[in-house]
């Protein structure tokens, strides 16, 4: 992009209710120099660098960033000149800079997708937004600032919205430059661009970005900009596959909490799963001092106040070594929530395949699964076939010797989040659903939607190509080179875990008070402090419920926006939850 200045020309102020003109320098008669403009964009402000006349200018803009935003400095000329200014204050963003000429925007695709994309135009329109910004971790934004700017040409927003269920699992943000400042090279960008990660329809990101990219071209823009941080290699590929080129355009911003993993250099920490790092990230800002054991397995320890603590991520030293194995032995734990009152299923031990048919007739349909493992592996679920019962008896000895035999029930998988015997999260998981395309093998979208939850997961989800897997698509009546018809769905897994493809949906609070109470319950019945309850529900909101599994180290990271990590942070250093507490609400302000 061309650094020359903006053409000089009076801007009518009474248009621009959140347009501010940048810089502090005053002239002879103390009025306001008619360059630099700053953009609120309710995360932060965009301070576009290219329409300052003084480099100190626009770093005094990003010295003036409210907490709980971020501000960013874009279209730099001169990077080391801005930095020079306030070196311990500002920092060059690791970002790269694309574009894409509009008069050569490729076309939407054909094939059913399952959503639309539109501009946002109700209130639910803007919950749902912000429901994607705070899963991805985004900045978040005040909730009435995206409705009050609905109507903002400076400011446009699109969402994708899933057909049949009007969920939003897709949204982008574009900023119309001609219409912030009268730009003379006509261009426009593109900013918060987020899918849901647990959608699993293709072509959401890319059909919004087009989207977004035929409203600018539809308004005569030129072209559209976009920053994405250097390592983001899935947003880089569909940029470069969508068309846009990188262009030498430098971006700064301020050091602040919220930006620190990009200026404090790379550590250990890098190489810790999402598990781990929610909990590292949380202790850092409180200022615990973390110190990393075993990157690859997950091990930390947090200190603070001459206290030392060891983590497996949310597996602690609080746990004891009885309450860990408690949970770990899954016949174990049946025994004592069923003794403590609670609804379990019926269970036994595997033995000889005519004890086992026997057990499967009285029934009619069961589980089996390994009596000690983990992630849903070796657990195969509505097994009503006594051939079909023996495979399964022994895939699950390839995990654990002792095997489980228990009822099948019906309902929605419901995981339940207690730290310190209080409900944190609640959430539905639900088993990883292909949809077919009038051209795809089961196993071709099977390996597609496969990558694409490996992708929103930092590779903790996968769907594993295994008996399961085949028993699942054969009691359709199909086979793994049977073709869908386009539109038609086909569940691919009975379990709901999240590392064979499953997906969880937040639903803390429509929690009943009675399933609150169980999950307190079990978790005393348990003696643990920190517990990933399974249960099989008709829904959230009633009472009914069966207890299948109670999980002594959940992942914390996978019921974000929930509070997971900092009411895990506060089980382990009490001294700090105050202070904690006051930082998030003022950042959140």
């Amino acid at each position: 992009m061309s650094d020359r200045k903006r053409v000089g020309h009076r801007f009518d102020r009474s248009r621009a209710p959140s347009l501010q003109w940048g810089g502090q320098r005053r002239g002879p008669d103390g009025e306001i120099p008619k360059d630099g403009i700053i953009l609120d964009c309710g995360w932060g402000r965009l301070v576009f660098a290219h329409t300052f006349s003084e480099p100190a200018d626009v770093a005094q803009a990003l010295r003036e960033e409210r907490t709980g935003r971020r501000d960013i400095a874009f279209y730099i000329r001169d990077p080391h000149v801005v930095l020079a200014y306030a070196p311990q204050e500002l920092f060059l963003d690791p970002s790269h800079t694309f574009r894409l000429w509009l008069n050569h925007v490729p076309r939407q695709p054909a094939s059913p997708r399952g959503f639309i994309v539109r501009q946002m135009t109700t209130s639910a329109d803007a919950e749902g937004i912000l429901r994607l910004y705070k899963q991805r971790r985004m900045v978040p934004t005040p909730p009435d600032f995206l409705w009050d700017n609905r109507k903002n040409r400076r400011l446009v927003y699109l969402v994708a919205e899933e057909v049949g269920t009007g969920r939003i699992v897709g949204t982008a943000t574009g900023v119309d430059h001609s219409e912030a400042f009268d730009d003379p090279e006509n261009g426009s960008s593109l900013w918060c661009l987020a899918v849901d990660r647990d959608c699993q329809m293709p072509g959401v990101g890319q059909a919004v970005v087009l989207q977004l990219a035929q409203t600018f071209l539809a308004r005569g823009r030129a072209y559209m900009d976009l920053s994405v941080l250097h390592d983001n290699t899935q947003a880089i590929g569909l940029y470069e596959k969508l068309g846009f080129q990188r262009v030498p355009v430098f971006t700064v911003k301020r050091k602040n909490p919220i930006n620190h993993a990009l200026f404090i250099g790379p550590d250990d920490e890098d190489r810790l799963n999402p598990y781990a790092s929610i909990i590292t990230t949380e202790a850092k800002r409180r200022g615990i001092r973390v110190k990393i054991i075993d990157a690859d397995e997950a091990y930390f320890s947090l200190s603070h106040g001459g206290r030392q603590i060891v983590c497996r991520e949310s597996l602690s030293d609080l746990t004891t070594a009885i309450a860990m194995s408690r949970c770990d032995n899954k016949r174990v734990t049946s025994r004592l929530l069923r003794d403590a009152g609670l609804e379990v299923p019926l269970q036994q031990v595997a033995g000889d395949p005519a004890e086992n048919a026997a057990f499967l007739a009285e029934h009619g349909s069961v589980v089996v699964k390994p009596a000690r493992g983990e992630q849903g592996a070796g657990i195969s679920v509505d097994v009503r076939d006594p051939q079909v019962l023996r495979a399964a008896v022994k895939e699950a000895r390839t995990i654990c010797e002792t095997v489980l035999l228990e009822t099948f029930h019906s309902g929605d998988d419901l995981r339940i989040i207690v730290i310190d015997h209080r409900v944190v999260a609640a959430a539905l998981r639900k088993p990883p659903v292909i949809r077919g395309t009038g051209q795809h093998t089961v196993t071709q979208l099977i390996d597609k939607l496969s990558r694409r939850r490996a992708a929103a997961t930092e590779g903790e989800s996968r769907i594993p190509m295994d008996a399961e897997t085949r028993r699942c698509v054969e009691h359709a009546g199909l086979t793994m080179d049977s073709v869908l018809e386009a539109g038609e769905r086909l569940t691919v897994r009975k379990t709901a875990n999240l590392h064979t493809g499953g997906t969880l949906h937040d639903v803390t609070d429509q929690l009943s008070a009675h399933l609150r109470d169980v999950a307190i319950t079990a978790s005393r019945a348990l003696d643990i402090p920190v517990v990933g309850l399974d249960l099989l529900v008709p829904r959230p909101e009633g009472e009914d419920y069966v207890i299948i599994e109670a999980n002594e180290r959940p992942g914390l990271a996978n019921h974000e926006p929930q509070p997971t990590a900092q009411r895990f942070v506060d089980l382990l250093f009490p001294e700090t939850a105050e202070s904690a507490r006051q930082l998030h609400a003022h950042q959140a302000s």
